[in-house]
């Protein structure tokens, strides 16, 4: 088992960071009530979702969602996506004034439909319109700026430590590097030890990303990447209390306990009570089913309950499902289980 690397609090400019494990914007995912649930067990930052910046500047009823935040959420940083120096800088100073703490730029998005319109990690290809880019926004608020990248397009062209020095140069107060190329999407294994070229070209915080899935997980990432904190992402689906149990093994703190199915079955109903107030019950119940799912999985008749949801329509209806299928897990519990 890793033993725990001795970190340092991450500042991003004038905000100091309790703890070193962050939890990654995710499409879809990272919205308001899951960002709120993550923050409650003790997180120390989260992130929007990406944010195109074109429909932020047109205040779009979508784009005011996901940049939505409330007390709980300080720092909470907003990611925002595009390509166009003015329009960035635009959507971030739109953001500051919502009330942003932190403003993100992604240059690590490698889904086609942002490549394609040069955002993303399509701009580790140009690293003088990434620049500008950066610079714009750094000089169009007062909040501070990170970025978050790949390693770089492909293996031929591992440019990150040449565009974070860039970055550093105009003002970006801390950096992300996902271990993978665009090429490689989310396939193959994230590459955290050539995340260790890029902390030594800046002096900024720099945080590792990809295939961090538990404590062991983030002391190893750190070992390599020589990183000041590690970034989760996929691995927090339907264990919003991961980020905390990992910050509480870096520290050498208490382990936090996963919670058990009562609180888990608690858990569960007010994410999805949150996600209706959010949205309302028409949009809430489909974005909701994934999270149920997530919730559910390695759990007693877990497919069945999988199947039975991603048909079921109104709040009333998916609540009695919810209730069902935890009675269910509650009286497994209690059953005397087999000597093995």
């Amino acid at each position: 088992m890793p033993r725990a690397p001795k970190i340092n609090m991450i500042k991003i400019g004038n905000i100091t960071l309790q703890d070193n494990t962050l939890l990654a914007p995710m499409s879809g995912v990272t919205d308001l009530p899951f960002r709120r649930l993550v923050k409650k067990f003790g997180a120390s930052l989260v992130i929007s979702e990406m944010i195109a910046s074109r429909a932020m500047i047109m205040q779009t009823r979508d784009s005011l969602k996901k940049c939505q935040k409330d007390d709980s959420h300080f720092p909470m940083s907003v990611q925002l996506a595009g390509c166009d120096p003015e329009v960035m800088a635009e959507a971030a100073k739109l953001n500051q004034d919502l009330g942003a703490d932190i403003i993100d730029i992604n240059f690590g998005c490698p889904v086609k439909k942002v490549v394609n319109g040069f955002a993303g990690s399509a701009l580790m290809r140009d690293e003088d319109l990434a620049t500008r880019i950066m610079e714009a926004v750094v000089k169009a608020v007062k909040i501070p700026v990170t970025m978050k990248m790949r390693l770089g397009w492909n293996y031929e062209n591992l440019n990150a430590p040449s565009l974070a020095k860039k970055a550093e140069d105009v003002g970006i107060q801390m950096l992300t590097v996902h271990g993978r190329t665009r090429c490689q999407m989310y396939n193959g294994s994230a590459n955290w030890e050539l995340i260790s070229q890029t902390k030594a070209a800046v002096k900024i915080p720099v945080i590792a990303n990809g295939d961090i899935k538990n404590s062991d997980d983030a002391k190893k990432a750190l070992e390599l990447s020589k990183a000041d904190g590690v970034m989760v992402g996929r691995a927090c689906y339907g264990k919003p209390w991961l980020i905390a149990q990992i910050n509480a093994e870096l520290k050498g703190a208490e382990k936090i306990i996963i919670p058990s199915i009562e609180e888990q079955h608690k858990i569960v109903l007010n994410h999805v009570k949150e996600m209706i107030e959010h949205y309302g019950e028409q949009t809430a119940i489909p974005l909701a089913r994934k999270h149920i799912g997530w919730y559910s999985s390695g759990l007693k008749d877990s497919a069945e309950f999988r199947a039975k949801i991603n048909v079921t329509n109104g709040a009333e209806n998916v609540f009695d499902a919810i209730e069902k299928f935890y009675e269910l897990q509650f009286l497994h519990l209690l059953q005397p289980q087999e000597s093995l």
